[in-house]
């Protein structure tokens, strides 16, 4: 999100040219081929392999001539030395870079891509319909790209904690986890690549492959024994109430779907990260929804002491209990939770606001609503801060349109917020 410098009228002036979009670093690095020096022989020959390059022949031992697929590639072709032992190599490799360079084909582009950011690559598959003529429907693509994004968040919510349910828990942490991913395009709605860089994101990979496993051993040991104790010891993996949500949108209205991590070249395979796809079937859909209640049902609430800023008031009563809505500021690895306060508690509250000081309470986070709602609420406190912070946090407050509904009789207020 680019955010806009104090001061700066919100909106551009007419005939005021737009300001330049600033370039992906990864869009700014593919202006210029990856020097040869930086390039192992046996990285760019696998990687050609892999974007379904074929090699058609070349000297034994010395290099390999690879032709790129499709029709796209005609008259393309490539001399990729095997290893750096011969004095042509690093000459070979920049004539074959700066082809890979021009060539433009997708197939070029992925290998460039992959030289230049060091990913691992996570694959969909989706065995859907044909559509009218063959063709995919723009929600079977937009079905896709959903599905894959709630596969890659609920790998990010299992690398900052272990939990059957994770509700609004770690959600800003996991989502700046995706930032730096890649994703193609969803080829007719039935397959999709991720491109996760090692550098930032292995730790994410590791565990969806892990997860992916656990969850498919967890749903077969259900299918055999008719028990879910293996969805138990799955939590450890990774596996969790969004992964289960993320399998079922994957698999819904299909034949069957597959995920599989192909591991970047450059970095290795990770230990105990075996090959292959992991693949689910709509038989699955019955064990896969059980086990999603189950990891809701059995995700305990967890005692907090949160301190948070009051954004929003509301009783149905002038005297008497009414809810508080607080941003936390620390306590919670929530954005905002909704709490129920008593009489005293609930003045103090609005006294905090009203001055602009933010309050502690002690309760307990439950995770029916996702982990949004805060019970059993007491020892609520103005927490002092400097006037510099006590600024902040009122601009904050204004920003959010907080005075304008701060004492506001709502009739209806969605849980979830």
């Amino acid at each position: 999100m680019t955010h806009r410098p104090l001061g700066e009228p919100a909106h551009r002036p007419l005939g005021e040219p737009p300001r330049p979009v600033r370039p992906h670093p990864v869009e700014a690095a593919l202006g210029r081929p990856p020097r040869p020096a930086d390039v192992d022989p046996a990285v760019l020959g696998a990687l050609l392999h892999r974007h379904g390059w074929q090699r058609r022949g070349g000297a034994a031992g010395r290099y390999g001539r690879w032709t790129p697929p499709g029709p796209g590639g005609a008259g393309t072709s490539l001399l990729v030395p095997v290893s750096r032992a011969f004095p042509d190599s690093d000459d070979l490799l920049a004539e074959a870079l700066d082809a890979l360079t021009r060539c433009g084909t997708p197939a070029a582009r992925e290998v460039l891509l992959a030289l230049t950011v060091p990913s691992d690559e996570v694959h969909w598959w989706r065995d859907a319909p044909d559509g009218p003529a063959g063709a995919a429907s723009w929600n079977a693509e937009e079905h896709l790209r959903g599905a894959a994004r709630q596969t890659l968040l609920a790998a990010a919510l299992a690398t900052r904690a272990r939990a059957g349910y994770h509700g609004a828990r770690h959600r800003r942490a996991a989502a700046a986890c995706l930032e730096h991913v890649l994703v193609g395009s969803a080829a007719g709605g039935r397959s999709l690549t991720a491109l996760v860089p090692v550098a930032s994101g292995r730790a994410l990979t590791v565990r969806l492959h892990q997860a992916l496993y656990a969850v498919r051993e967890a749903v077969d040991y259900r299918r055999a024994t008719g028990t879910m104790d293996a969805f138990d010891g799955a939590v450890r993996a990774g596996a969790s109430r969004e992964l289960t949500e993320a399998l079922i949108a994957l698999v819904r209205g299909t034949e069957g779907a597959r995920i599989a991590v192909e591991w970047a070249p450059a970095a290795g395979v990770p230990a105990d990260c075996a090959a292959g796809a992991v693949e689910f079937s709509p038989g699955d859909l019955p064990v896969l929804r059980e086990a999603g209640a189950r990891y809701l049902r059995a995700e305990p609430s967890v005692p907090v002491r949160i301190t948070g800023a009051v954004v929003r008031l509301r009783r149905a009563q002038p005297h008497g209990e009414g809810t508080a809505r607080l941003r936390v500021i620390a306590g919670a690895d929530v954005p905002y939770v909704r709490v129920t306060l008593r009489e005293e508690d609930y003045r103090v509250a609005g006294h905090a606001h009203l001055v602009g000081l933010p309050v502690r309470v002690l309760g307990r986070l439950e995770s029916r609503g996702g982990f949004r709602r805060l019970t059993g609420a007491c020892e609520v406190v103005p927490v002092p801060v400097d006037d510099e912070e006590r600024d902040r946090l009122m601009k904050a407050l204004r920003e959010e349109g907080a005075e304008a509904d701060f004492f506001a009789r709502e009739r209806a207020e969605d849980d979830g917020r």
